[in-house]
């Protein structure tokens, strides 16, 4: 009888043990866990909201469904490339599938903050000061401090899936327009990154942060004598980080660049070839609505970079000027096109006019044809001279 009476004791307290032992709930897990400090604004896997977790007063509890597993083999950490030793002949490791990789990325060499002269009054362009505060009086008159508009050095970076560092590729430069910031505007507006990637020629995107959601197309460091040199050379070890080979940096080194201006972001782009440092490494150039001035920087640089190509798609905003650059071109004998039917080639000189609907604020994604961007690359793509530009000792992956 105490056999009996042990026995009916020990199996309840066997049952106890065996719930304890259990593995927790995954999905119960993953509602309760928060994303790292290291998330990307572009996390593929947000945090779980509150509605997740905890039903509304007009909804009861529901049985959780089972975790997707899927989606947990896709949150594991990419394995790294590797060879394993063996005796027997193998085939070489593959890597696996990629995906666009997105960031953004502080650079010392981005535009601000600027602390040097303005060059076109020749003063300090810090030339305002509060209290210990000191900012910019713009052209138009308001003030602006250094603080909230000229402080933020980061740089949104794109490295499509399809990018191959072994192949001619480009570098793109985006200077954006005024009044706009790199994630609400460049990435999600306009949709820059996504053209990069869709164009599906092997390119990669370095838009920097100008002026901060201001009325300012100040160029900061772009000014500078070797600016936008220095800029592309600390880009590249960043650039071979995403792509996830650091000896990828070499390639990215020598690769040719095109500078794309929209709007305000013309004047960086103008002292970009002026002063930049780059040569013959820059193949083209590409503004939408964007010639307000600095014509003699761009008619000098179409005239001494024949192996290059120029696109200016503009409203009537900057017709006048587009106009009058066109004419300094045709005195110089340099052949013109008005419309963008062809590939681009060496030497291409391009001025297209868009209707009247067309309006400036949607200019990057509507312009003579949607995604602009994307339109340029793939005809510039269309002729290899234009990207032939590699690195004379090509990274290997």
């Amino acid at each position: 009888m105490r056999w009996i009476a042990l026995l009916s004791a020990l199996v309840p307290l066997s049952f106890v043990l065996i719930q304890c032992g259990r593995a927790p709930n995954a999905g119960t897990l993953a509602a309760n866990a928060q994303a790292s400090a290291g998330d990307s604004f572009d996390d593929r896997f947000p945090t779980p909201q509150f509605r997740d977790r905890f039903p509304s007063a007009n909804e009861s509890f529901v049985r959780r469904q089972a975790p997707d597993s899927s989606r947990k083999r896709a949150a594991q950490a990419e394995p790294a490339p590797y060879r394993v030793a063996s005796l027997a002949p193998t085939v070489p490791y593959q890597r696996p599938a990629r995906e666009d990789q997105t960031a953004l990325v502080g650079l010392k060499s981005s535009a601000f903050p600027y602390l040097g002269n303005n060059p076109r009054t020749d003063e300090p362009f810090l030339d305002v000061s509060k209290g210990d505060r000191r900012g910019h009086r713009s052209y138009g008159g308001r003030v602006y401090w250094q603080d909230e508009t000229y402080n933020d050095n980061r740089v949104l970076m794109r490295v499509p899936e399809h990018f191959d560092v072994r192949k001619p590729g480009v570098i793109v430069v985006f200077f954006h327009g005024n009044g706009a910031t790199l994630e609400r505007d460049v990435r999600d507006r306009q949709l820059v990154p996504q053209q990069i990637s869709d164009s599906g020629v092997n390119a990669v995107l370095l838009a920097p942060q100008l002026a901060v959601d201001a009325a300012d197309s100040s160029a900061g460091k772009f000014w500078q004598p070797g600016g936008l040199k220095r800029f592309v050379a600390e880009s590249t070890d960043h650039l071979a980080r995403l792509y996830g080979d650091p000896g990828a940096a070499k390639a990215f080194a020598n690769m040719p660049v095109i500078i794309v201006g929209y709007s305000g972001g013309f004047l960086p782009a103008a002292w970009s070839l002026e002063v930049g440092g780059l040569g013959n490494r820059v193949r083209g150039v590409f503004l939408l609505d964007a010639v307000y001035g600095e014509l003699d920087k761009f008619a000098s640089w179409i005239e001494n970079n024949r192996s290059g190509f120029f696109v200016s798609a503009y409203t009537r905003y900057t017709k006048r000027h587009d106009r009058e650059l066109m004419q300094m071109l045709k005195e110089k004998d340099i052949a013109i096109s008005e419309d963008m039917d062809g590939p681009l080639r060496p030497g291409s000189v391009v001025f297209v006019e868009t209707p009247e609907g067309v309006t400036h604020r949607d200019y990057v994604t509507h312009a003579w044809t949607e995604n602009p961007v994307k339109d340029v690359l793939v005809k510039m793509a269309a002729t290899p001279a234009l990207t032939r530009m590699a690195a004379s000792s090509p990274a290997s992956r």
